[in-house]
């Protein structure tokens, strides 16, 4: 969800780890070259959908890699069966008042650009926390953590899906 860290996570988790990381809304950005408030302004939110999808077939299967993706990436059945085979997934969550105090003070969100941002915010996250939950492999709560933490607590339960027998999934990271 907006606001959770799923940036800022990411870039820990590359400097603990070395692996690459793709990041799904600079992807996005890069290839219109535009800011994501602006691809709402000028396409829509369906386009800038589509491109999400884009951006994740365009991602190389074989290598490891840490893959950040927009709060929204899960509204799309097929986005998930593409995280799915990726590789593990990570849903990075926190409470509804730390996660709407974060995004807040920015405005820039372009899905909180209405009359009533606060009840937005709360539809928004009502609609996709179930989604979350359905296809994460590992949840891990952000509310009182730093970023660094967060991504240590990240790399601890990998290690714990790893090591599970049977496990046969690469451990790419996505966060939600």
């Amino acid at each position: 969800m907006m606001g959770v860290g799923k940036s800022s996570v990411g870039r820990c988790l590359q400097h603990r780890t070395g692996m690459a990381l793709h990041d799904t809304d600079e992807i996005v950005a890069a290839s219109f070259e535009m800011s994501i408030p602006e691809i709402f302004s000028k396409f829509g939110e369906q386009r800038f959908r589509e491109a999400e999808t884009e951006s994740l077939r365009a991602l190389p299967m074989p290598n490891r890699a840490i893959i950040v993706t927009g709060g929204g990436i899960v509204v799309r059945n097929e986005n998930i069966e593409i995280l799915k085979r990726l590789g593990v997934i990570v849903w990075l969550d926190s409470d509804e008042e730390t996660l709407f105090a974060r995004v807040s003070p920015k405005w820039n969100r372009p899905l909180l650009q209405t009359k009533k941002p606060r009840e937005a915010f709360s539809r928004i996250l009502g609609a996709r926390r179930p989604l979350y939950a359905k296809i994460a492999d590992i949840r891990v709560n952000t509310s009182i953590l730093t970023d660094d933490e967060v991504a240590v607590a990240i790399l601890s339960k990998l290690s714990r899906v790893k090591a599970k027998p049977g496990s046969s999934r690469e451990c790419r990271t996505t966060a939600s």
